[in-house]
């Protein structure tokens, strides 16, 4: 059971969702697949925040995961004590060191606590959620990516679990459905770290630029630390645009083959890619001086285009 104060604390990590650049569970869906698609956003948000180190000071996630307060700021033990946490959601522990497993308590973590009916009704196997840990840890010990089939390893860890997941949800999960939603999901990710360039090397000394495509364009890491990008950054933002808008064109027909409000939702993923692809290219590729963010307005048009593209 989730308290008032559990639900206080974790709301901040559920309000993230308004920042995203698609819907995460709008208005026009079932209330029950509002309620699982937002328990499924709190997990991949909060494991994110632990990657990144975004948790708030002073909080409680440590003691909820069972991390002593002074091991609170290591990412890797905060994360492996998230996987357990996560563990007891489907019933299941890690063996301790005698190959004994202890009975599952449920978590301790409230998300992981509103997750658990979500996982249940929806019969989720731990497959996805533990993709998007190790994601993270994979964050802590590869800051730069040497191809970009580096990096779309990457992606298949950090982003595209998230896109199978609503397909399970909703029910609608085959095989064709998860390839397109595998690509949709990869060109989701690129077009962040695109937007993110200038903050993911200051702030947490990560560049997910390929290193080969850097070296093509003749783009340093010093270049990327300028207020704003040179003519050769701009040309290497535009061809992983592209390479993102390719992505997103090989993944679109998974709209068209779903009906109702199931076909709006994803339109709406789409759009959100394609209109932050058009307020990058709106600012002419120049992404250093801040990630360049889509409008509404921009928003609500893709989603029109797309539904009568895919209709």
């Amino acid at each position: 059971m989730v308290t008032a104060r559990d639900s206080a604390g974790s709301r901040a990590v559920l309000n993230k969702a308004v920042r995203e650049n698609f819907p995460v569970a709008p208005f026009f869906l079932p209330r029950a697949w509002r309620a699982d698609l937002m328990a499924v956003y709190g997990y991949a948000r909060l494991v994110d925040d632990i990657g990144d180190g975004d948790l708030p000071p002073g909080g409680n996630d440590a003691a909820w995961l069972g991390v002593p307060p002074d091991s609170a700021d290591d990412r890797l033990a905060m994360l492996d004590a998230f996987e357990a946490d996560l563990r007891q959601v489907f019933g299941t522990a890690s063996s301790d060191p005698c190959g004994q497993s202890p009975p599952a308590t449920g978590p301790g973590h409230p998300i992981l606590r509103m997750l658990r009916p979500t996982v249940r009704r929806c019969r989720l196997t731990p497959e996805p959620f533990l993709g998007l840990i190790e994601a993270n840890r994979q964050d802590q010990k590869i800051r730069r990516y040497a191809r970009y089939e580096d990096l779309a390893a990457y992606c298949e860890l950090s982003a595209n679990p998230v896109g199978r997941l609503v397909l399970e949800i909703t029910g609608t999960a085959t095989p064709e459905r998860i390839r397109s939603s595998d690509a949709i999901c990869t060109a989701l990710q690129i077009i962040e770290h695109l937007q993110d360039v200038a903050e993911d090397l200051r702030v947490r000394d990560r560049i997910y630029l390929p290193e080969e495509d850097m070296s093509r364009f003749g783009v340093t890491e010093a270049d990327l630390t300028a207020p704003t990008g040179g003519a050769r950054l701009r040309a290497l933002v535009k061809f992983e645009a592209e390479r993102a808008r390719d992505l997103l064109n090989e993944g679109t027909p998974l709209v068209g083959s779903v009906h109702g409000r199931l076909k709006l939702l994803l339109a709406g993923f789409v759009s959100g890619g394609r209109a932050a692809l058009a307020a990058i290219t709106a600012a002419g590729y120049d992404v250093l001086p801040g990630p360049p963010k889509a409008t509404k307005l921009g928003l609500l048009r893709e989603v029109g285009s797309t539904l009568r593209r895919e209709g």
